[in-house]
Protein backbone atom coordinates (compact mmCIF):
# COMPACT_ATOMS: atom_id res chain seq x y z
CA UNK A 1 0.00 0.00 0.00
CA UNK A 2 1.09 3.32 -1.23
CA UNK A 3 -0.89 5.03 2.40
CA UNK A 4 -2.91 3.88 4.71
CA UNK A 5 -5.98 3.76 3.05
CA UNK A 6 -4.75 3.39 -0.22
CA UNK A 7 -4.59 0.17 -2.48
CA UNK A 8 -1.18 0.79 -5.26
CA UNK A 9 -2.27 -0.35 -8.98
CA UNK A 10 1.14 0.70 -10.51
CA UNK A 11 2.73 4.11 -11.63
CA UNK A 12 1.25 6.33 -14.33
CA UNK A 13 3.96 8.05 -17.37
CA UNK A 14 4.50 11.90 -18.21
CA UNK A 15 4.53 12.10 -22.45
CA UNK A 16 8.18 11.59 -22.36
CA UNK A 17 7.70 8.16 -20.58
CA UNK A 18 9.17 8.88 -17.25
CA UNK A 19 7.49 8.51 -13.92
CA UNK A 20 4.56 10.59 -12.80
CA UNK A 21 2.47 9.36 -9.98
CA UNK A 22 1.25 6.29 -7.90
CA UNK A 23 -2.03 5.04 -9.33
CA UNK A 24 -4.32 3.74 -6.28
CA UNK A 25 -7.70 2.79 -5.16
CA UNK A 26 -8.67 4.65 -2.08
CA UNK A 27 -10.12 1.74 0.11
CA UNK A 28 -12.97 3.80 1.40
CA UNK A 29 -13.97 3.49 -2.45
CA UNK A 30 -13.22 0.03 -2.74
CA UNK A 31 -17.04 -1.06 -2.67
CA UNK A 32 -18.14 1.37 -5.76
CA UNK A 33 -17.24 -1.71 -7.55
CA UNK A 34 -14.73 -1.70 -10.98
CA UNK A 35 -14.09 -2.75 -13.95
CA UNK A 36 -10.97 -4.80 -15.65
CA UNK A 37 -10.99 -5.34 -19.55
CA UNK A 38 -8.85 -6.05 -22.31
CA UNK A 39 -7.83 -8.43 -25.02
CA UNK A 40 -6.47 -11.63 -24.16
CA UNK A 41 -2.86 -11.52 -23.11
CA UNK A 42 -2.45 -8.03 -21.94
CA UNK A 43 -2.34 -8.39 -18.41
CA UNK A 44 -5.81 -8.64 -16.76
CA UNK A 45 -5.25 -12.34 -14.40
CA UNK A 46 -2.17 -10.23 -13.38
CA UNK A 47 -4.01 -7.15 -12.31
CA UNK A 48 -6.67 -8.61 -10.67
CA UNK A 49 -4.13 -10.55 -8.77
CA UNK A 50 -2.41 -7.43 -7.93
CA UNK A 51 -5.89 -5.80 -6.51
CA UNK A 52 -6.69 -9.10 -4.67
CA UNK A 53 -3.46 -8.64 -3.03
CA UNK A 54 -3.99 -5.38 -1.85
CA UNK A 55 -7.49 -5.89 -0.57
CA UNK A 56 -6.30 -9.02 1.75
CA UNK A 57 -3.25 -6.93 2.70
CA UNK A 58 -5.93 -3.92 3.66
CA UNK A 59 -7.55 -7.02 5.78
CA UNK A 60 -10.21 -7.20 3.19
CA UNK A 61 -12.01 -10.69 2.48
CA UNK A 62 -11.51 -11.71 -1.18
CA UNK A 63 -13.49 -13.81 -3.82
CA UNK A 64 -12.22 -14.85 -7.16
CA UNK A 65 -12.28 -17.31 -9.76
CA UNK A 66 -9.21 -18.93 -11.31
CA UNK A 67 -10.28 -19.63 -15.09
CA UNK A 68 -6.90 -20.89 -16.19
CA UNK A 69 -5.50 -22.30 -13.32
CA UNK A 70 -3.00 -19.52 -13.00
CA UNK A 71 -4.25 -17.76 -10.22
CA UNK A 72 -3.78 -20.25 -7.44
CA UNK A 73 -0.20 -18.86 -7.35
CA UNK A 74 -1.13 -15.86 -4.69
CA UNK A 75 -1.01 -18.69 -2.27
CA UNK A 76 2.85 -19.03 -2.82
CA UNK A 77 5.39 -16.56 -2.28
CA UNK A 78 7.17 -14.92 -5.27
CA UNK A 79 10.42 -15.09 -6.72
CA UNK A 80 12.36 -12.54 -7.67
CA UNK A 81 12.79 -12.26 -11.55
CA UNK A 82 14.39 -9.73 -13.82
CA UNK A 83 11.11 -8.25 -14.97
CA UNK A 84 9.45 -8.12 -11.84
CA UNK A 85 12.32 -6.02 -10.27
CA UNK A 86 12.60 -3.75 -13.31
CA UNK A 87 9.04 -3.04 -13.11
CA UNK A 88 9.04 -2.20 -9.71
CA UNK A 89 11.97 0.37 -10.32
CA UNK A 90 9.69 1.56 -13.22
CA UNK A 91 7.10 2.50 -10.70
CA UNK A 92 9.47 3.74 -8.07
CA UNK A 93 7.79 1.28 -5.83
CA UNK A 94 10.43 0.94 -3.18
CA UNK A 95 8.86 -1.13 -0.90
CA UNK A 96 8.45 -4.05 -3.48
CA UNK A 97 8.83 -7.52 -1.31
CA UNK A 98 7.40 -10.95 -1.95
CA UNK A 99 4.89 -12.51 -0.23
CA UNK A 100 2.33 -14.95 0.05
CA UNK A 101 -1.53 -14.62 1.07
CA UNK A 102 -4.20 -16.81 3.20
CA UNK A 103 -5.96 -18.32 0.84
CA UNK A 104 -8.79 -20.87 0.69
CA UNK A 105 -9.92 -23.18 -2.37
CA UNK A 106 -13.29 -24.47 -3.73
CA UNK A 107 -14.54 -26.43 -6.42
CA UNK A 108 -18.18 -27.59 -7.38
CA UNK A 109 -16.61 -30.81 -8.47
CA UNK A 110 -14.44 -31.05 -5.22
CA UNK A 111 -11.30 -31.84 -7.14
CA UNK A 112 -9.14 -28.80 -6.90
CA UNK A 113 -10.86 -27.31 -3.63
CA UNK A 114 -13.45 -27.73 -0.88
CA UNK A 115 -16.82 -28.65 -2.92
CA UNK A 116 -19.53 -26.02 -3.15
CA UNK A 117 -22.83 -26.56 -3.01
CA UNK A 118 -26.61 -24.77 -2.90
CA UNK A 119 -29.77 -26.23 -2.56
CA UNK A 120 -32.57 -25.99 -5.14
CA UNK A 121 -34.64 -24.15 -2.57
CA UNK A 122 -31.65 -21.55 -2.43
CA UNK A 123 -31.12 -21.14 -6.01
CA UNK A 124 -35.14 -20.28 -6.41
CA UNK A 125 -36.71 -20.21 -9.84
CA UNK A 126 -35.09 -17.32 -11.70
CA UNK A 127 -31.69 -18.55 -11.42
CA UNK A 128 -33.52 -22.69 -12.19
CA UNK A 129 -34.82 -20.81 -14.95
CA UNK A 130 -31.65 -19.24 -16.19
CA UNK A 131 -29.83 -22.01 -15.95
CA UNK A 132 -32.30 -24.44 -17.69
CA UNK A 133 -32.68 -21.96 -20.51
CA UNK A 134 -36.46 -22.33 -19.76
CA UNK A 135 -39.01 -20.28 -21.67
CA UNK A 136 -41.21 -17.97 -20.45
CA UNK A 137 -43.88 -20.99 -19.88
CA UNK A 138 -41.28 -23.09 -18.40
CA UNK A 139 -40.65 -20.86 -16.01
CA UNK A 140 -44.35 -19.86 -14.84
CA UNK A 141 -44.44 -23.78 -14.01
CA UNK A 142 -41.42 -23.64 -12.08
CA UNK A 143 -42.60 -20.65 -9.62
CA UNK A 144 -45.63 -22.61 -9.42
CA UNK A 145 -43.13 -25.60 -8.47
CA UNK A 146 -41.25 -23.55 -5.77
CA UNK A 147 -44.39 -22.19 -4.55
CA UNK A 148 -46.06 -25.56 -3.89
CA UNK A 149 -42.49 -26.14 -2.16
CA UNK A 150 -42.62 -23.57 0.13
CA UNK A 151 -45.64 -23.49 1.48
CA UNK A 152 -46.32 -27.38 1.66
CA UNK A 153 -43.31 -28.08 3.67
CA UNK A 154 -41.61 -29.75 0.79
CA UNK A 155 -37.65 -29.13 0.79
CA UNK A 156 -36.30 -29.05 -2.46
CA UNK A 157 -32.38 -29.62 -2.01
CA UNK A 158 -31.29 -31.46 -5.16
CA UNK A 159 -32.37 -32.28 -8.65
CA UNK A 160 -34.20 -35.74 -7.90
CA UNK A 161 -36.41 -33.58 -5.31
CA UNK A 162 -37.17 -31.48 -8.45
CA UNK A 163 -37.52 -34.07 -10.38
CA UNK A 164 -40.01 -35.52 -8.20
CA UNK A 165 -42.31 -32.31 -7.53
CA UNK A 166 -42.13 -31.95 -11.47
CA UNK A 167 -43.74 -35.63 -11.81
CA UNK A 168 -46.18 -35.11 -9.36
CA UNK A 169 -47.44 -31.79 -10.99
CA UNK A 170 -47.51 -33.63 -14.32
CA UNK A 171 -49.92 -36.12 -12.88
CA UNK A 172 -52.02 -33.49 -11.53
CA UNK A 173 -51.50 -30.48 -13.90
CA UNK A 174 -55.89 -29.82 -14.36
CA UNK A 175 -55.79 -29.71 -10.06
CA UNK A 176 -52.99 -27.27 -9.89
CA UNK A 177 -54.09 -25.22 -12.95
CA UNK A 178 -57.25 -24.71 -11.04
CA UNK A 179 -55.20 -22.82 -8.14
CA UNK A 180 -52.55 -21.42 -9.53
CA UNK A 181 -52.97 -20.92 -13.46
CA UNK A 182 -52.78 -23.19 -16.27
CA UNK A 183 -49.87 -25.83 -15.71
CA UNK A 184 -49.03 -27.60 -19.10
CA UNK A 185 -47.90 -31.33 -19.39
CA UNK A 186 -45.86 -30.27 -21.83
CA UNK A 187 -44.06 -27.65 -19.87
CA UNK A 188 -43.38 -30.17 -17.27
CA UNK A 189 -41.69 -32.67 -19.64
CA UNK A 190 -39.61 -29.96 -21.04
CA UNK A 191 -38.17 -29.23 -17.87
CA UNK A 192 -37.70 -33.14 -16.60
CA UNK A 193 -35.83 -33.21 -19.99
CA UNK A 194 -33.60 -29.76 -18.96
CA UNK A 195 -33.06 -31.97 -15.37
CA UNK A 196 -31.46 -34.63 -17.35
CA UNK A 197 -29.32 -32.23 -19.33
CA UNK A 198 -28.09 -30.48 -15.91
CA UNK A 199 -27.62 -33.73 -14.68
CA UNK A 200 -25.30 -34.92 -17.10
CA UNK A 201 -23.40 -31.77 -17.52
CA UNK A 202 -21.90 -32.28 -13.98
CA UNK A 203 -24.80 -29.99 -12.27
CA UNK A 204 -25.78 -33.31 -9.82
CA UNK A 205 -22.42 -31.77 -7.83
CA UNK A 206 -23.36 -28.43 -7.14
CA UNK A 207 -27.15 -29.10 -6.17
CA UNK A 208 -26.91 -30.63 -2.46
CA UNK A 209 -26.15 -30.16 1.24
CA UNK A 210 -23.96 -28.69 2.92
CA UNK A 211 -24.67 -25.43 1.61
CA UNK A 212 -21.83 -23.14 0.92
CA UNK A 213 -22.35 -20.46 4.24
CA UNK A 214 -21.42 -17.09 3.21
CA UNK A 215 -20.09 -16.32 6.08
CA UNK A 216 -16.72 -18.78 5.42
CA UNK A 217 -15.69 -16.59 2.17
CA UNK A 218 -15.48 -13.37 4.57
CA UNK A 219 -13.17 -14.66 6.86
CA UNK A 220 -9.79 -12.87 8.24
CA UNK A 221 -6.49 -14.76 8.43
CA UNK A 222 -5.68 -14.47 12.06
CA UNK A 223 -2.26 -12.22 11.34
CA UNK A 224 -5.53 -9.80 10.17
CA UNK A 225 -5.33 -10.45 6.47
CA UNK A 226 -8.55 -11.17 4.47
CA UNK A 227 -8.69 -14.58 3.25
CA UNK A 228 -8.90 -14.81 -0.47
CA UNK A 229 -11.25 -17.56 -1.90
CA UNK A 230 -10.04 -18.40 -5.50
CA UNK A 231 -12.52 -20.51 -7.26
CA UNK A 232 -11.17 -23.72 -9.62
CA UNK A 233 -13.39 -22.83 -12.69
CA UNK A 234 -11.12 -24.23 -15.45
CA UNK A 235 -13.55 -27.30 -15.46
CA UNK A 236 -16.87 -25.24 -14.56
CA UNK A 237 -15.81 -23.08 -17.78
CA UNK A 238 -16.99 -25.94 -19.83
CA UNK A 239 -20.89 -25.29 -18.81
CA UNK A 240 -20.46 -21.30 -18.92
CA UNK A 241 -24.29 -21.23 -17.62
CA UNK A 242 -23.79 -23.33 -14.61
CA UNK A 243 -20.59 -21.13 -13.81
CA UNK A 244 -22.17 -17.94 -14.70
CA UNK A 245 -25.59 -18.73 -12.26
CA UNK A 246 -23.46 -20.06 -9.63
CA UNK A 247 -22.00 -16.48 -9.12
CA UNK A 248 -24.71 -14.80 -9.46
CA UNK A 249 -26.36 -16.80 -6.95
CA UNK A 250 -23.55 -16.03 -4.72
CA UNK A 251 -24.22 -12.98 -5.14
CA UNK A 252 -28.01 -13.06 -4.42
CA UNK A 253 -26.48 -14.63 -1.37
CA UNK A 254 -24.46 -11.63 0.23
CA UNK A 255 -27.07 -9.61 -1.03
CA UNK A 256 -29.87 -11.18 1.21
CA UNK A 257 -27.96 -12.59 4.24
CA UNK A 258 -26.01 -9.05 4.73
CA UNK A 259 -27.00 -6.08 6.82
CA UNK A 260 -26.90 -2.68 5.34
CA UNK A 261 -23.84 -0.84 6.88
CA UNK A 262 -23.67 2.45 4.21
CA UNK A 263 -20.20 3.27 3.15
CA UNK A 264 -18.02 1.81 5.40
CA UNK A 265 -14.38 2.98 5.23
CA UNK A 266 -13.49 -0.67 4.13
CA UNK A 267 -15.45 -2.89 1.87
CA UNK A 268 -16.69 -6.33 4.28
CA UNK A 269 -15.33 -8.04 0.68
CA UNK A 270 -14.75 -7.87 -2.85
CA UNK A 271 -15.67 -10.07 -5.62
CA UNK A 272 -14.41 -10.61 -8.96
CA UNK A 273 -16.46 -11.97 -11.31
CA UNK A 274 -14.09 -13.22 -14.58
CA UNK A 275 -15.62 -14.02 -17.73
CA UNK A 276 -18.30 -11.35 -17.14
CA UNK A 277 -19.67 -11.77 -20.29
CA UNK A 278 -20.98 -15.18 -19.47
CA UNK A 279 -23.32 -13.39 -17.13
CA UNK A 280 -25.06 -11.21 -19.30
CA UNK A 281 -24.61 -13.03 -22.68
CA UNK A 282 -28.44 -13.97 -23.58
CA UNK A 283 -29.94 -13.24 -20.17
CA UNK A 284 -33.78 -12.45 -20.26
CA UNK A 285 -34.69 -8.78 -19.66
CA UNK A 286 -36.16 -9.51 -15.89
CA UNK A 287 -32.96 -11.20 -15.15
CA UNK A 288 -30.64 -8.51 -16.15
CA UNK A 289 -33.25 -5.66 -14.12
CA UNK A 290 -32.38 -7.36 -11.30
CA UNK A 291 -28.62 -7.73 -12.09
CA UNK A 292 -28.84 -3.91 -12.23
CA UNK A 293 -30.74 -3.14 -8.92
CA UNK A 294 -28.31 -5.78 -7.01
CA UNK A 295 -25.35 -4.05 -8.58
CA UNK A 296 -26.84 -0.80 -7.34
CA UNK A 297 -27.67 -1.86 -3.71
CA UNK A 298 -25.25 -3.93 -2.58
CA UNK A 299 -22.71 -1.42 -2.06
CA UNK A 300 -24.22 -0.55 1.18
CA UNK A 301 -24.16 -3.70 2.22
CA UNK A 302 -20.18 -3.29 2.27
CA UNK A 303 -19.42 -5.70 -1.07
CA UNK A 304 -17.62 -4.30 -3.84
CA UNK A 305 -18.07 -6.69 -7.25
CA UNK A 306 -15.15 -5.96 -9.85
CA UNK A 307 -16.02 -7.39 -13.58
CA UNK A 308 -13.41 -8.63 -15.56
CA UNK A 309 -14.14 -8.90 -19.36
CA UNK A 310 -12.31 -8.79 -22.63
CA UNK A 311 -14.97 -5.94 -24.13
CA UNK A 312 -16.18 -3.26 -22.04
CA UNK A 313 -19.32 -3.72 -24.53
CA UNK A 314 -20.08 -6.86 -22.91
CA UNK A 315 -21.36 -5.34 -19.68
CA UNK A 316 -24.65 -3.44 -19.92
CA UNK A 317 -24.85 0.16 -19.84
CA UNK A 318 -26.78 0.60 -16.88
CA UNK A 319 -24.83 -1.73 -15.27
CA UNK A 320 -21.05 -0.11 -16.29
CA UNK A 321 -22.71 2.95 -15.37
CA UNK A 322 -22.27 2.05 -11.23
CA UNK A 323 -18.32 0.94 -11.70
CA UNK A 324 -16.29 3.31 -10.52
CA UNK A 325 -13.02 2.11 -10.64
CA UNK A 326 -11.71 1.05 -14.04
CA UNK A 327 -8.56 -0.47 -15.54
CA UNK A 328 -8.18 -0.54 -18.77
CA UNK A 329 -5.25 -2.75 -20.86
CA UNK A 330 -5.35 -3.06 -24.52
CA UNK A 331 -7.80 -3.45 -26.80
CA UNK A 332 -7.36 -4.81 -30.67
CA UNK A 333 -9.68 -2.65 -33.27
CA UNK A 334 -9.60 -4.62 -36.66
CA UNK A 335 -13.56 -4.98 -36.91
CA UNK A 336 -16.50 -2.47 -36.90
CA UNK A 337 -17.46 -4.06 -33.44
CA UNK A 338 -14.09 -3.70 -32.08
CA UNK A 339 -13.55 -0.43 -33.27
CA UNK A 340 -16.83 0.37 -31.31
CA UNK A 341 -15.39 -0.78 -27.96
CA UNK A 342 -12.55 1.27 -27.70
CA UNK A 343 -14.86 4.31 -28.37
CA UNK A 344 -17.25 2.87 -25.87
CA UNK A 345 -14.05 2.55 -23.79
CA UNK A 346 -12.75 5.81 -24.20
CA UNK A 347 -16.11 7.55 -24.23
CA UNK A 348 -16.03 6.23 -20.43
CA UNK A 349 -13.18 7.87 -19.35
CA UNK A 350 -12.39 11.22 -17.92
CA UNK A 351 -10.74 12.46 -20.83
CA UNK A 352 -6.75 13.62 -20.08
CA UNK A 353 -5.21 16.65 -22.42
CA UNK A 354 -1.98 14.75 -22.37
CA UNK A 355 -2.88 12.20 -24.89
CA UNK A 356 -6.15 10.66 -27.35
CA UNK A 357 -7.10 8.02 -24.85
CA UNK A 358 -9.00 5.99 -27.84
CA UNK A 359 -5.42 6.04 -29.62
CA UNK A 360 -3.82 4.99 -26.59
CA UNK A 361 -6.04 1.94 -25.95
CA UNK A 362 -4.68 0.31 -28.93
CA UNK A 363 -0.93 0.81 -28.14
CA UNK A 364 -0.87 -0.06 -24.48
CA UNK A 365 1.90 -3.05 -24.13
CA UNK A 366 1.50 -6.34 -21.85
CA UNK A 367 0.87 -5.40 -18.03
CA UNK A 368 0.15 -1.65 -19.32
CA UNK A 369 -3.47 0.08 -18.81
CA UNK A 370 -5.33 3.00 -18.68
CA UNK A 371 -6.95 3.48 -14.91
CA UNK A 372 -9.12 5.64 -14.17
CA UNK A 373 -10.75 5.43 -10.02
CA UNK A 374 -12.45 7.17 -7.36
CA UNK A 375 -11.22 9.83 -5.72
CA UNK A 376 -11.40 13.01 -3.13
CA UNK A 377 -15.34 13.34 -2.34
CA UNK A 378 -16.26 9.80 -5.10
CA UNK A 379 -15.34 11.66 -8.43
CA UNK A 380 -13.45 10.03 -10.63
CA UNK A 381 -9.87 10.68 -11.61
CA UNK A 382 -8.35 11.89 -14.92
CA UNK A 383 -7.58 8.44 -16.65
CA UNK A 384 -3.50 8.01 -16.54
CA UNK A 385 -1.68 5.54 -18.64
CA UNK A 386 -0.21 3.56 -15.92
CA UNK A 387 2.37 0.20 -15.37
CA UNK A 388 0.52 -2.11 -13.21
CA UNK A 389 2.71 -2.90 -10.10
CA UNK A 390 4.51 -6.25 -10.09
CA UNK A 391 2.47 -9.00 -8.10
CA UNK A 392 3.62 -10.01 -4.26
CA UNK A 393 3.07 -13.95 -4.95
CA UNK A 394 3.76 -16.07 -7.47
CA UNK A 395 2.80 -16.10 -10.54
CA UNK A 396 1.60 -19.06 -12.34
CA UNK A 397 0.06 -22.26 -10.90
CA UNK A 398 0.48 -24.40 -7.62
CA UNK A 399 1.87 -27.43 -7.62
CA UNK A 400 -0.88 -30.53 -6.60
CA UNK A 401 1.15 -31.37 -3.48
CA UNK A 402 1.16 -27.78 -3.07
CA UNK A 403 -2.68 -27.19 -3.27
CA UNK A 404 -3.33 -30.13 -1.18
CA UNK A 405 -0.85 -28.85 1.76
CA UNK A 406 -3.23 -25.81 1.46
CA UNK A 407 -6.43 -27.52 1.30
CA UNK A 408 -5.24 -29.31 4.28
CA UNK A 409 -4.93 -26.46 6.56
CA UNK A 410 -7.90 -24.76 5.49
CA UNK A 411 -10.10 -23.43 8.22
CA UNK A 412 -12.92 -24.94 6.63
CA UNK A 413 -10.84 -28.66 5.80
CA UNK A 414 -14.18 -31.55 6.18
CA UNK A 415 -16.57 -29.27 6.60
CA UNK A 416 -18.07 -29.42 2.87
CA UNK A 417 -16.03 -32.42 1.81
CA UNK A 418 -19.09 -34.82 2.49
CA UNK A 419 -22.44 -35.56 1.19
CA UNK A 420 -25.69 -34.82 3.51
CA UNK A 421 -28.46 -36.19 2.57
CA UNK A 422 -31.44 -35.81 4.85
CA UNK A 423 -35.38 -36.10 4.69
CA UNK A 424 -36.46 -33.99 1.76
CA UNK A 425 -39.49 -33.72 -0.77
CA UNK A 426 -38.13 -37.13 -2.60
CA UNK A 427 -38.29 -38.76 0.58
CA UNK A 428 -41.36 -37.28 1.57
CA UNK A 429 -43.46 -38.15 -1.42
CA UNK A 430 -42.25 -41.42 -1.19
CA UNK A 431 -43.22 -41.86 2.30
CA UNK A 432 -46.84 -40.56 1.02
CA UNK A 433 -46.76 -43.25 -1.38
CA UNK A 434 -45.64 -46.01 0.42
CA UNK A 435 -48.74 -44.69 2.65
CA UNK A 436 -51.19 -44.67 -0.02
CA UNK A 437 -49.86 -47.67 -1.46
CA UNK A 438 -50.74 -49.39 1.66
CA UNK A 439 -53.51 -47.99 2.59
CA UNK A 440 -54.98 -49.41 -1.06
CA UNK A 441 -54.52 -52.70 -0.31
CA UNK A 442 -55.79 -52.83 2.83
CA UNK A 443 -58.48 -51.44 1.20
CA UNK A 444 -58.75 -53.91 -1.46
CA UNK A 445 -58.21 -56.87 1.62
CA UNK A 446 -61.37 -55.57 3.22
CA UNK A 447 -63.50 -55.37 0.24
CA UNK A 448 -62.57 -59.32 -0.97
CA UNK A 449 -63.18 -60.96 2.80
CA UNK A 450 -66.74 -61.29 2.67
CA UNK A 451 -67.00 -62.24 -0.84
CA UNK A 452 -64.45 -65.34 0.00
CA UNK A 453 -66.42 -65.58 3.00
CA UNK A 454 -69.89 -66.30 0.75
CA UNK A 455 -67.95 -68.86 -1.89
CA UNK A 456 -66.70 -70.98 1.32
CA UNK A 457 -70.11 -71.12 2.78
CA UNK A 458 -71.67 -72.45 -0.48
CA UNK A 459 -69.72 -76.23 -0.56
CA UNK A 460 -69.20 -78.53 2.27
CA UNK A 461 -66.05 -78.95 3.86
CA UNK A 462 -64.12 -79.58 6.86
CA UNK A 463 -62.16 -76.59 8.61
CA UNK A 464 -58.12 -77.77 8.31
CA UNK A 465 -58.45 -81.25 6.81
CA UNK A 466 -56.50 -79.36 3.55
CA UNK A 467 -58.91 -80.07 0.62
CA UNK A 468 -56.86 -79.92 -2.57
CA UNK A 469 -59.78 -78.56 -4.62
CA UNK A 470 -60.86 -76.49 -2.33
CA UNK A 471 -57.37 -74.99 -1.79
CA UNK A 472 -56.85 -74.17 -6.10
CA UNK A 473 -60.83 -72.87 -5.92
CA UNK A 474 -59.74 -70.44 -3.01
CA UNK A 475 -56.51 -69.44 -4.19
CA UNK A 476 -57.70 -68.57 -7.95
CA UNK A 477 -59.90 -65.84 -7.44
CA UNK A 478 -57.58 -63.85 -5.00
CA UNK A 479 -54.99 -64.59 -7.72
CA UNK A 480 -57.44 -63.05 -10.61
CA UNK A 481 -57.83 -60.27 -8.29
CA UNK A 482 -53.69 -59.56 -7.60
CA UNK A 483 -53.00 -59.82 -10.92
CA UNK A 484 -55.94 -57.39 -11.84
CA UNK A 485 -54.25 -54.83 -9.45
CA UNK A 486 -50.91 -53.36 -10.82
CA UNK A 487 -48.82 -51.69 -8.12
CA UNK A 488 -48.59 -48.36 -8.20
CA UNK A 489 -44.86 -46.90 -8.60
CA UNK A 490 -43.80 -44.48 -5.52
CA UNK A 491 -44.58 -41.18 -7.55
CA UNK A 492 -47.95 -42.61 -9.09
CA UNK A 493 -48.96 -43.54 -5.44
CA UNK A 494 -47.74 -40.65 -4.24
CA UNK A 495 -49.50 -38.03 -6.47
CA UNK A 496 -53.09 -39.50 -5.04
CA UNK A 497 -52.11 -39.27 -1.53
CA UNK A 498 -49.97 -36.04 -1.99
CA UNK A 499 -52.71 -34.13 -4.07
CA UNK A 500 -55.37 -33.75 -1.28
CA UNK A 501 -52.55 -33.50 1.71
CA UNK A 502 -50.52 -30.77 -0.87
CA UNK A 503 -53.41 -28.51 -1.52
CA UNK A 504 -54.75 -28.44 2.15
CA UNK A 505 -51.30 -27.59 3.17
CA UNK A 506 -51.16 -24.92 0.44
CA UNK A 507 -54.52 -23.25 1.65
CA UNK A 508 -53.57 -23.92 5.50
CA UNK A 509 -49.80 -22.96 5.82
CA UNK A 510 -49.54 -20.31 3.92
CA UNK A 511 -48.79 -18.50 7.36
CA UNK A 512 -45.49 -19.98 7.32
CA UNK A 513 -44.49 -19.47 3.34
CA UNK A 514 -40.99 -19.24 2.93
CA UNK A 515 -39.88 -15.64 1.60
CA UNK A 516 -38.15 -15.45 -1.75
CA UNK A 517 -35.58 -12.40 -2.22
CA UNK A 518 -34.80 -9.85 -4.91
CA UNK A 519 -33.28 -13.01 -7.10
CA UNK A 520 -35.42 -15.75 -5.54
CA UNK A 521 -33.31 -17.00 -3.38
CA UNK A 522 -34.31 -17.59 0.22
CA UNK A 523 -34.39 -15.62 2.31
CA UNK A 524 -32.97 -16.77 5.89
Amino acid sequence: MVDAGKLLIGGSRKPDDSFKQAEYVELKFGNRHGLITGATGTGKTVTLQVLAEEFSAAGVPVFCSDIKGDLSGIAAIGEAKDFLLQRAEQIQYAEYDFAKFPVMFWDLYGEKGHRVRATIAEMGPLLLARLMDATEAQEGVLNIAFKIADEGGLPLLDLKDLQALLNYMGEHASEISARFGFVSKASVGSLQRGLLVLEQQGAVHFFGEPALQITDIMRVAPDGRGMISVLAADRLMMNPRLYATFLLWMLSELFEELPEVGDPEKPRLVFFFDEAHLLFSEAPKVLLERVEQVVRLIRSKGVGIYFVTQNPLDVPETVLAQLGNRVQHALRAYTPREQKAVKTAADTFRANPEFNTEEVITQLGTGEALVSTLQGKGAPSMVERTLIRPPSARIGPLSEPERSQIMNMSPVAGVYDRDLDRESAFEILAARASKATDAEAAKRAAEAAPAEEESAAGRWSLPGFGDKDDDEATAKPAARRRSGYQRETVIEAAMKSAARSVASSVANQIGRALVRGILGSLKR
